[in-house]
């Protein structure tokens, strides 16, 4: 298991120095600059501020002096703020994007296997078509357009929670972010767990354990739902991206204090190495998400790290 996750792990070096390389070179030669403004700066300034971040120097230079940073830890400054870096915006806003994302990562696998599980258990009868048909909505649904039905349902009508803001910091402010990030989730999960189920329920063990006389519940319980998960495993590295990346546009609607709402205002004040910070740290989060369902899904199915 060791050596396969050691093995795992050397493989993502060249990921992320291509991703790294691409966002670089994307973002420097875009059109327009980090201190354009409606307000054009007198040329003197212009200058002194490029030689400050060493914008003045050959691409390639930039680049070197960039990657120089990285591997020192320093994701560098950020051009709209002298009074806080790069690394420390985020880690002002990694609190609460972290929050968000765990609760709603952990409410999507609970909420979808139980319902997949459901499902599984009431094939083609009353239950499992309720449960497919709410599922089918969160799943079509974008996170765009669930959000302000939501804020729309239970803080403007019936005035159950905020529609927004973080206001006293309380639960309740983050209790429609979170179902907004679970929801589409819990329905993929729940779908894939539905299918993986019926298809292990055919298979001759399960027969034999029904032989046996064993209940159903008890049957997917003990002997079903273990190798049943495994899609599941296999699909919650993507799901941990899209909920990071999700989470983005999930703060800048419900007005997060989140890295959400640096990223949007670095995009729009062209703070580049605000942006590029961003992308990188969600890139090797998301990266080391990934590498740890690997690792899963590897101790669930011994042939795959034997391989």
């Amino acid at each position: 298991m060791i050596k396969y996750a050691l093995r795992r792990l050397l493989s993502t070096i060249p990921v992320l120095w291509i991703a790294v390389t691409a966002c670089f070179f994307v973002l420097r030669l875009a059109p327009g600059g980090p201190f354009d403004g409606e307000r054009p700066l007198p040329p003197v300034i212009l200058k002194n501020l490029a030689v400050h971040y060493n914008l003045d120097k050959p691409l390639i230079q930039q680049y070197l002096i960039y990657v120089g940073d990285l591997l020192r830890g320093d994701l560098g400054p950020s051009f709209a703020s002298e009074d806080f870096t790069v690394a420390q915006q985020i880690m002002i806003g990694l609190p609460y994007t972290f929050t968000i994302g765990t609760a709603a990562f952990l409410i999507a696998i609970i909420v979808g296997v139980a319902v997949g599980c459901l499902g599984a258990l009431y094939q083609n009868k009353t239950p499992d078509y309720i449960l497919g048909s709410l599922i089918l909505v969160g799943v079509v649904l974008p996170n765009f357009l669930i959000a302000p039905i939501l804020q729309l349902i239970f803080g403007i009508h019936l005035g159950w929670f905020p529609v927004g803001g973080w206001g006293d910091g309380s639960i309740k402010y983050l209790i429609l972010p979170i179902v907004v990030l679970a929801l589409p989730h819990a329905g993929r999960i729940s779908r894939i767990t539905r299918g993986s189920m019926i298809e292990v329920m055919n298979q001759n063990f399960i027969r034999t354990a029904k032989a046996k006389g064993i209940g159903p519940r008890l049957t997917v319980m003990r002997h079903a739902l273990k190798p049943a998960l495994m899609p599941v495993v296999s699909y919650l590295g993507p799901a941990a991206s899209y909920l990071l990346t999700g989470s983005l546009v999930v703060e800048s609607i419900f007005g997060l204090p989140g890295i959400g709402r640096y990223f949007v205002n670095a995009a729009l004040n062209r703070d580049y190495g605000m942006v590029l910070g961003t992308v990188i740290f969600y890139m090797v989060l998301i990266v080391f998400l990934n590498l740890l369902v690997d690792i899963a899904y590897a101790w669930l199915d011994p042939k795959v790290r034997n391989r």
